[in-house]
């Protein structure tokens, strides 16, 4: 019996394969099972569909026509383009090998499916693996930690940093909100380098500053006791710790990756006219400005200007 939970949408099920009498042949074994079957043929429209739509488990075959599958399994995980807890398998043309099924592993599939096809098996596989992806889904929306970085997600940093206004008004002290964000020459960050972020926002915050990701490549850090004017000192302080070598030598930033900053911070929030909320768009709108109005920069706040607090201006990076 198959031990899918319920669920407020369909469990969808991706097949890439260039040969459609093998998605057919699939597709008529998992379909009157319950899931909702998608079918792609080549390495580009697997990847288009799963950015798209991510599926709660995916069958890839072996080779495709535009590369192989071995290497859109890995870097389906390694770019952040389906989460950990998604099931994949490699589908062989063959019974596989122990020497396949390592290399499976190795590139984060969860197994292999050989000819001749044990239905009953693959059934059995998805009724284990599917409900517990869909659990992690849950946990993931519901809880308050960043699964791939360690840091706070979006509901996390809101309830922290409604936590921190709450305390920095009663103490009528200074409280800030900045957000860094890389920009490279291929797009999307890798989860590595989203990785090391986290990690050195990590270890050069203060344990009472909130760290959080709030989408695919920004970071922000709600520090209390802090100014306007700390706030500009500590963007540069993180992004140094973020630039830092591993030898402990610190490097200009290299031609593939350029951080982007932005901020906004008040000197006492109790007297301010924004809440914590309204801080952190502020922060985001700094940011933004940073991106498209500072070509040549990376450093960009705001003045509170109805209470003069605040520090703008722009640094090349």
């Amino acid at each position: 019996m198959r031990k899918t939970p319920p669920s407020a949408r369909p469990v969808g099920v991706l097949i890439a394969s260039q040969h459609e009498w093998t998605s057919r042949s699939l597709a008529s074994i998992l379909a009157p099972e319950g899931y909702w079957v998608v079918k792609t043929y080549t390495r580009a429209q697997t990847i288009a569909h799963i950015r798209r739509d991510p599926p709660d488990a995916i069958l890839i075959d072996e080779q495709l026509p535009d590369g192989a599958g071995h290497e859109l399994c890995r870097d389906l995980y390694e770019q952040n383009l389906i989460s950990p807890s998604t099931p994949v398998f490699l589908a062989l043309s063959r019974p596989p090998t122990r020497r396949d099924r390592l290399a499976a592993l190795r590139v984060g599939a969860w197994g292999c499916l050989g000819e001749s096809l044990d239905a009953e098996e693959l059934v059995a596989a998805l009724g284990v693996f599917v409900p517990a992806k869909l659990d992690a889904d849950h946990a993931r929306t519901t809880g308050l930690v960043d699964e791939m970085t360690g840091v706070y997600n979006v509901r996390g940093l809101t309830r922290r940093a409604q936590e921190l206004g709450s305390d920095a008004a009663r103490r009528r002290t200074g409280i800030s909100c900045l957000l860094l964000a890389p920009d490279t020459e291929s797009g999307e960050p890798s989860l590595a380098l989203l990785r090391r972020i986290a990690a050195a926002l990590r270890s050069a915050t203060r344990h009472s500053d909130a760290v959080g990701r709030l989408e695919q490549g920004v970071f922000a850090v709600v520090a209390l006791d802090t100014d306007p004017t700390q706030v500009r000192r500590l963007a540069e302080r993180l992004a140094a710790a973020i630039l830092v070598k591993p030898n402990g030598r610190s490097e200009s930033p290299p031609p593939a990756i350029r951080l982007r900053a932005g901020f906004h911070g008040v000197a006492d929030f109790r007297a301010a006219s924004i809440d914590s909320a309204g801080l952190m768009l502020r922060a985001t709108a700094a940011l933004q400005r940073a991106r498209t109005d500072l070509p040549d920069g990376w450093l960009q706040g705001f003045v509170d200007e109805e209470s003069g607090d605040g520090d703008a201006g722009s640094r090349e990076a």
